[in-house]
């Protein structure tokens, strides 16, 4: 499946996989969830080690440890689409953290919609009885 299927099509095609690589990686991560802090919309899933919560509360950016390029992750610095840290709070287990951001740029997600503009956040499409997935904006969900 191509990259353009995967990330524009309509058919369900979960990688379950995730986390087993996500346990290769070369460092010690835990979940770090980027939600809207205005409307309450997840807008990012990724991974945080210590330097990246270290960097983010330096920087102020929702800032991440990329696990597939096993480096540090500022979201926004090259497409310009920051997400700027209004709290950081962690969950019960203290097992993961989530950045209440606010957007500062067109989007958090690195895919474009049809005019060519990034995303609100990741989660874009829903999955439909059939399994077949469709597109909607986060009001409609």
């Amino acid at each position: 499946m191509t990259h353009e299927e995967l990330e524009e099509g309509k058919v369900l095609n979960l990688d379950f996989t995730k986390l087993r690589k996500v346990a290769n990686c070369d460092t010690d991560v835990l979940p770090a969830i980027a939600q809207d802090a205005k409307t309450g919309e997840v807008l990012i899933v990724g991974y945080a080690n210590s330097l990246a919560l270290e960097t983010a509360r330096e920087c102020g950016m929702a800032t991440f440890w990329s696990t597939s390029r096993n480096e540090l992750w500022i979201k926004g610095k090259t497409s310009g689409d920051f997400l700027k840290i209004e709290a950081i709070c962690v969950n019960c287990e203290q097992n993961s953290i989530l950045y209440k951001v606010t957007p500062a740029g067109k989007g958090a997600c690195h895919t474009k919609n049809q005019e060519g503009v990034a995303r609100s956040g990741c989660y874009y499409r829903k999955i439909l009885e059939d399994g077949s997935l469709e597109f909607v904006n986060s009001q409609q969900i």
